[in-house]
Formats: structure tokens, C-alpha cells, sequence
């Protein structure tokens, strides 16, 4: 369950927030903020996973707010100014979203934010590679609809054109997203991108044969300049 506080001071985009929040699963609803130092208050006692923050808001700015945090969680600005978003990235936040923002826009910066935290990288052999699932889940939009897809059945990712393939257990999912994009949202111990068009499921490769990579019925070519990443899955 992510818990998460909305802090603006238009009740609209309170409205606009929890509505979203509302078509996600596991998205929890902790306070409605409507200005930095009543988030200030309920922070000192309370913890939450993600904040939505704005930027123009009177008493305290957001950007000020967030300094005055010593161990803030994840933050998505919402705001109507662009030309702070320079600051907002230096500052560690995990997306900022212009108002007004579609319901697209919006949940690719809350899977950006609370995807599956990062673990250091280590030279593991394969058969060493836990299999037991995570339950994490991200949405995809294809055909005008969202699909929640489980992480840990994703077996590959593929590069076609303007589109991106995800390769399921059960299905074969095609969003217009980069590939580039979707590696993003996933976790980096657990992907590893094999080819300029292809990333694997690490955890779903039976085995690696010359320059290709056995997953299912799958056949996934190695890119010559990704060789020595692959290489190291066996200690190579």
C-alpha cells in the first residue's frame, strides 16, 4: 500500500489527485494539505511513501518545504510552472508534471515514483536468482486502455518502431512508449537490457547459447556492445 499526501492549495486539484489516485490499486490516501507548513506538521509525526506537491503556495513555497524535509519520501510535483522543474530534479524529486496534467501523464510519474526499489547490481549466477514474486505491478495504456501487468511476469521487452512490446507469461502487451522509457520503470536488478531493441527478465532466462538468450519459447539476440553485461550474469 502507498500511502500519500496531496499538498496544494486549490481544491480542485485535491479533487483532480485523489481521483486518479482512486482508479489505481494500493494507493492510499493519508491528508489533504493545503499549505507546506500543516504538511510540515503532520510529516513530524506521521510517515508516507510519496508526496504530491505543488509549488506556489502562500506561508511556504514548495521547493522551500522540501528542503526544510531531513529524510523526505518520494515527490511529484504538480504545478503550473515550467521553469522550475531544473530545480525540482536537483533537488531528487521523482517526476514533475505540468497543470493540467491527463490521467496518462499522471500515472506514468506515479509508476516512475513508486516502482520496485533498486538493490545494488552483483556478478549473481543465474541459478542463484531468487524466484519468488514480488506482487509489484505497473499499468500500461495500449489500445485505450490500462492494463496492470505483475513485474515479475514480464519476460522481455522489445523495440518496435514508435511502439514497445512487453512480453508477459500470459500475453503480449504493445504501448507507444520508448524502450528507453519503460526500462525506467522497472527494477535494475532485475532487467537487463541485451540489445539495443531487447531487455530480459533476468530471473526468467533458461539459459544463454552464443549470441542469444533462451526465455520460454523465446529466442532474444545479444548485441555485440552488450556482451560484457551479459557476460557477467555467469562470472565472466
Amino acid at each position: 500500500m502507498t500511502k500519500y499526501l496531496i499538498i496544494d492549495d486549490e481544491y480542485i486539484a485535491h479533487d483532480i489527485i485523489k481521483g486518479y489516485c482512486d482508479m489505481l490499486p494500493d494507493m492510499q490516501l493519508m491528508k489533504h494539505c493545503y499549505d507546506a507548513l500543516e504538511a510540515f506538521e503532520y510529516l513530524n509525526k506521521n510517515k508516507v511513501d510519496l508526496i504530491f506537491l505543488d509549488l506556489n503556495m502562500p506561508k511556504l513555497k514548495g521547493f522551500e518545504f522540501l528542503k526544510a524535509l531531513s529524510s523526505p519520501p518520494k515527490v511529484i510535483v504538480t504545478t503550473a510552472y515550467k521553469e522550475y522543474a531544473l530545480e525540482g530534479y536537483e533537488l531528487n524529486i521523482s517526476d514533475y508534471i505540468l497543470k493540467p496534467f491527463s490521467f496518462e501523464r499522471f500515472l506514468k510519474a506515479v509508476n516512475k515514483a513508486i516502482k520496485v526499489s533498486e538493490k545494488p547490481q552483483t556478478n549473481t549466477v543465474i541459478t542463484n536468482i531468487p524466484s519468488e514474486s514480488t506482487d509489484k505491478s505497473i499499468f500500461l495504456r495500449s489500445n485505450k486502455k490500462h492494463t496492470q501487468v505483475i513485474v515479475d511476469k514480464i519476460l522481455y521487452i522489445e523495440a518496435a518502431g514508435n511502439y514497445t512490446k512487453v512480453v508477459t507469461e500470459e500475453e503480449t502487451i504493445t504501448v507507444r512508449d520508448k524502450i528507453s522509457e519503460l526500462i525506467e520503470l522497472l527494477p535494475k536488478d532485475s532487467f537487463l537490457k541485451v540489445h539495443k531493441s531487447f531487455a530480459v527478465a533476468i530471473k526468467h532466462i533458461n539459459n544463454i547459447e552464443g549470441n542469444r538468450i533462451n526465455i520460454s519459447k523465446y529466442q532474444i539476440p545479444i548485441g555485440q556492445t552488450y556482451k560484457n553485461d551479459v557476460n557477467k550474469l555467469y562470472g565472466n
